[in-house]
């Protein structure tokens, strides 16, 4: 056999493998989907482990925080909150109108 005859032959079989690919359902439509599922479910399966491995990692407490600098001295509570919020005066308002974007930038009504 020479080069060329061997070079045709592969080309001829190659030709039937890709012939009998598109032919075949199950290796166009099956198979990606059946690795897209199972890939899918592994890389979620690493995902969720990271996940829930940087979950039990524990805050710094107030010492560690102070001696590295940060001070943490405003205690925020649900009730402090509602104090500051009952102490605004809310009944005295006055509607304002925004800017349309049709509008130019000039003109501004108060």
């Amino acid at each position: 056999m020479t080069s060329q005859q061997k070079t045709r032959m592969s080309l001829q079989y190659l030709q039937t493998i890709v012939k009998n690919y598109k032919k075949n359902k199950f290796l166009r439509y099956g198979l990606p989907f059946l690795i897209f599922t199972v890939g899918g479910s592994l890389a979620l399966k690493e995902w969720t482990q990271i996940r829930y491995q940087f979950a039990q990692v524990k805050g710094m407490s107030n010492a560690e925080a102070e001696k590295m600098g940060l001070h943490r001295d405003k205690k925020v509570t649900l009730e402090g909150v509602y104090d500051e919020i009952q102490k605004l005066d809310i009944d005295n308002w006055e509607n304002k109108r925004g800017p349309r974007p049709w509008e130019p930038a000039e003109e501004k009504k108060e």
